[in-house]
């Protein structure tokens, strides 16, 4: 399965701060579907993840209903990103 989306680069300011885009209600609609046969601890979903011309493997983070993306620094640091910019991800489930 294959998302792509636009969002907002947001901060959660915990303990070890880390940064995330949240993936919209519809394309969480569809991430649903198909989680209980890729899921593996917590919820968690592999997917590739890229942002411009950045790729990586992570894992997608359920929360309240949705799916968080998180965005590491060293992406950021490539993508010139900070904390509201809006970004255009494209998701690859693994």
């Amino acid at each position: 399965m294959d998302i792509t989306f636009d969002g907002e680069l947001w901060v959660w300011k915990g303990p070890a701060p880390w940064y995330f885009v949240t993936v919209p209600a519809q394309q969480c609609h569809d991430l649903r579907t198909i989680a209980g046969s890729v899921t593996y601890g917590w919820g968690m979903i592999p997917v590739q993840v890229r942002i411009g011309k950045t790729t990586w493997k992570t894992s997608l983070f359920p929360k309240d209903g949705s799916y968080l993306v998180p965005v590491k620094a060293s992406v950021r640091r490539a993508e010139h990103l900070e904390q509201g910019d809006t970004v255009t991800i494209r998701l690859e489930v693994c």
